[in-house]
């Protein structure tokens, strides 16, 4: 990554210090919103390609405040920990400058999404935590559900296999989409990510040669 040092080298003063508490503190806020105040404040800050061509700019910023929910509250709020959990891990990693950059490519990435297929939200943002954490840190053990202990190598590969599926069954709008909202991602690990695969097919193509 010779040219993220020479970014940071640059520009590495400019940065939002502890980026994902204001993150994950912008979630709770939101959430707590939405449950006792407002229900329809997710609708006026999250992305929406036609509020944005008519000026609604401030979505680009506030849509990563909306915490993605896959279910109830009980979603949401292991969604936001382990969101703050993953983030806080990165951040010590990378210093304030890498990660300030991943979120930034992820925003960018989420909302070129919504202005050229109409739709975007924090999925990939947060699947891109993960998988970032993953390659980070493939061995740590988390307990899923708070009960099951599981390596993060293996939680990961199981999301990338479903962002995979979905990216396969995605018609050519949603495909770009899937492209756009990891190209964090992509730009940070994807040649990383290459090379483990290219090794894993030669190493399965050599056992299967050697059992013949």
């Amino acid at each position: 990554m010779n040219w993220l040092t020479k970014l940071e080298r640059k520009y590495g003063r400019i940065c939002i210090p502890n980026l994902i508490s204001i993150l994950v503190g912008a979630q709770i806020l939101v959430y707590a919103v939405e449950l006792f105040v407002n229900q329809y404040i997710s609708l006026y800050l999250s992305l929406n390609r036609t509020a944005l061509l008519v000026g609604q700019l401030w979505r680009v910023i506030t849509f990563v405040f909306v915490p993605f929910s896959g279910g109830g509250p009980l979603s949401v709020v292991l969604g936001i920990y382990f969101t703050w959990f993953i983030g806080s891990a990165l951040e010590n990693e990378w210093g304030d400058f890498r990660f300030n950059l991943y979120i930034l490519l992820g925003m960018v990435g989420a909302v070129a999404a919504c202005l050229l297929t109409g739709y975007a939200d924090t999925y990939c943002l947060s699947l891109s935590l993960l998988l970032a954490f993953a390659m980070l840190y493939p061995e740590v053990q988390v307990l899923l559900f708070f009960v099951i202990p599981i390596r993060v190598k293996y939680f990961g590969l199981f999301a990338g296999a479903l962002w995979l599926l979905s990216f396969l069954g995605a018609g050519a709008a949603g495909k770009l989409n899937y492209l756009l909202c990891m190209v964090n991602f992509l730009v940070f690990f994807g040649p990383q990510a290459w090379r483990s695969v290219r090794a894993w097919v030669r190493r399965e193509q050599w056992k299967r040669k050697n059992r013949r």
